[in-house]
């Protein structure tokens, strides 16, 4: 019978987890383990099966939240409480990791605070929702927006602000493996963040065709025409750079339409 730690380093090299995904996943899995193994009735070695008993994960997720497992100082002391955000990304570790393993217990989610970031399976499933679920009366192609550049700021963990001025050579879909380009190098991109992407990329060029003149290679552009001036006729869409307040102000409204809370795009993680 494998050990649980030889468990532990299966499951995690054999799921594709982005990068910070998977040092979250490795870091809780490890602070159980080193927890279950501390207590007095431990034998010296567990299986996965073993190390996953309620019981245990009990005594684990309760010590974790009075701070009693913390390797590192707080700005509010040693052993100061856990977060909601830190007790919610414990749970959802130990939760994934028990189905991976065909085990029926579940540690209950705490709810999600406002301002708080967000586990990345609940990054990941925003974002997903964003770029499948269209709330009443938004437009294709801004939502789709929303959901390639919120996945963009939760792989790369740049702010919208950042990314805004991106512009389509920055970004090489067809690279292996994918990638965009920032200031300071390239940065690799998921398998779901490509496939986002591309569907911008479609609904960009359909706004784009109907420009007279050239591509004018802007990453992130408006998808209805702009405002009237007087004397001068508004102008079309994708003729100019997206505006920040603009892709702050879409985030914002649809995120609350499909959660009926809000969600900044700098609580995304992957």
């Amino acid at each position: 019978m494998s050990s649980a730690q030889e468990t532990i380093d299966a499951y995690l090299a054999h799921r594709d987890y982005a990068s910070g995904t998977r040092r979250l996943r490795e870091r809780y899995l490890t602070e159980y383990l080193h927890h279950a193994l501390a207590a007095e009735d431990s034998p010296l070695d567990l299986s996965a099966e073993e190390l996953m008993q309620p019981a245990r994960a009990h005594a684990w997720y309760t010590d974790a939240a009075a701070g009693l497992t913390r390797q590192r100082n707080t700005l509010h002391g040693p052993h100061a409480d856990a977060s909601n955000a830190t007790q919610r990304s414990r749970a959802i570790t130990y939760n994934l990791f028990a189905a991976h393993l065909g085990l029926p217990w579940r540690l209950e989610l705490p709810p999600v605070t406002t301002g708080e970031h967000l586990d990345p399976e609940d990054a990941r499933s925003l974002i997903h929702r964003l770029s499948v679920q269209r709330p009443l009366h938004a437009n294709a192609a801004t939502t789709i927006r929303t959901a390639a550049l919120a996945a963009l700021v939760a792989t790369t963990g740049r702010t919208v602000s950042e990314l805004a001025t991106l512009d389509l050579d920055d970004l090489q879909l067809n690279h292996r493996p994918p990638r965009l380009l920032l200031e300071d190098g390239p940065h690799p991109l998921d398998t779901d963040t490509v496939r986002i992407l591309r569907r911008w990329l479609r609904q960009r060029a359909g706004i784009t065709a109907a420009l007279e003149g050239t591509d004018p290679r802007y990453l992130w552009i408006p998808t209805k025409p702009g405002r009237p001036r007087p004397g001068h006729q508004p102008p079309p869409p994708g003729a100019r750079r997206a505006a920040i307040r603009t892709l702050h102000a879409t985030h914002r409204r649809l995120v609350l339409r499909l959660l009926n809370r809000p969600v900044r795009p700098g609580a995304l993680r992957l």
